[in-house]
């Protein structure tokens, strides 16, 4: 076997933000490498997700998933190889997927570690179109927003992880039309163009009620959203009775350190009978081995498309983190250390 690095950098949150993070909040530290306790295993990451959700993770505020803690080490998806184990069922060389990001050696109980294929898919999409924010999609929108075939589908965010396969799911299961808004012409020709969209705005171009209304002029009955604020008022606006809302994230307020307006328009879902649901990838885990198969063989059939953005190097984490909340990103954001 050969020997261990003595030590592994990684990245601990050293200030919270308040409104938009800043480079100084964060800080690249060392730590010893040492060997794997009992049904432990020593994980060398090859890659690790950035993504929206840990903004909310840096505030010190109760939330369903605990904050990160000051100058410890921040965490989050990660592919990796298996380089010590003391665990039954991991040898050295295999790959898995785990918890612990954002650091180059990860020391992690076998437990929270899954074994994948890089044979079936490249390992990074692991954290992405077969990961996390794939299951977010696929959940999201055949169990929460409950699609059925021939619904029109409205996507915020959808040149992000999870808004570019919601698009392509329903498009996949036979939505009678699918639009996307994104925040460049470069991300709404990609839709149309490469995805297979049928339509797609940017919303920085007018305001998004007039923009939705004019790609949806009968409407939408499901919209998944990602970025809340304007867009989810002009989807509840744009939502045909009974309509379906699946609430996914709110990026477009992460930032902001005073509560925003909500929409204006709430009294609509009364007369429209509609349904908003908040969706949580933990709760859809039963669905994962669904998950994989159905979406896998649509890769396979290249049927279902994603892209990658990909910063190189552990010390470009935070880079990334915050070209992430920019926008700066089309499809996953992954740090390949």
């Amino acid at each position: 076997m050969s020997a261990l690095p003595a030590s592994s950098r990684e990245w601990h949150l050293v200030a919270r933000p308040h409104g938009w993070p800043v480079p100084a909040d964060f800080a690249l530290r060392e730590t010893p490498v040492a060997e794997p306790a009992e049904g432990r295993i020593l994980v060398r990451n090859l890659h690790f997700s950035v993504d929206p959700y840990m903004r909310g993770r840096m505030n010190d505020v109760k939330s369903y998933i605990p904050p990160f803690k000051l100058d410890h080490p921040m965490d989050g998806g990660a592919v990796g190889e298996v380089v010590a184990s003391n665990a039954e069922g991991f040898a050295v060389g295999d790959h898995v997927l785990h918890g612990l990001g954002w650091r180059e050696y990860a020391d992690v109980p076998a437990k929270h570690a899954t074994k994948v294929d890089p044979d079936l898919a490249p390992l990074s999409a692991y954290l992405g179109v077969l990961g996390m924010t794939g299951l977010t999609a696929y959940a999201g929108l055949f169990e929460v927003a409950s699609f059925k075939e021939g619904d029109a589908v409205f996507v915020s965010g959808a040149a992000g992880a999870v808004g570019s396969q919601v698009g392509q799911m329903a498009r996949i299961k036979g939505a009678s039309r699918v639009i996307g808004s994104a925040g460049s012409d470069e991300k709404v020709k990609w839709l149309v163009e490469e995805l297979g969209f049928d339509a797609a705005f940017n919303y920085k171009n007018g305001p998004v009620k007039d923009q939705l209304r004019e790609a949806a002029p009968d409407g939408i009955d499901v919209y998944f959203d990602n970025v809340g604020g304007d867009h989810l008022e002009a989807a509840i606006s744009s939502l045909n009775v009974h309509g379906r809302a699946t609430i996914c994230g709110m990026i477009a307020q992460y930032n902001d350190t005073e509560p925003v307006p909500g929409p204006r328009n709430m009294a609509l879902i009364i007369g429209k009978r509609l349904r908003l649901q908040g969706v949580l990838v933990g709760d859809h885990y039963d669905l994962q081995e669904q998950f994989v198969q159905e979406v896998g063989g649509w890769l396979a059939a290249g049927e279902l498309k994603h892209r990658e953005t990909f910063a190189e190097g552990i010390e470009n984490g935070v880079d990334a983190f915050l070209g992430l909340l920019r926008g700066d990103n089309t499809g996953k954001m992954i740090v390949s250390v």
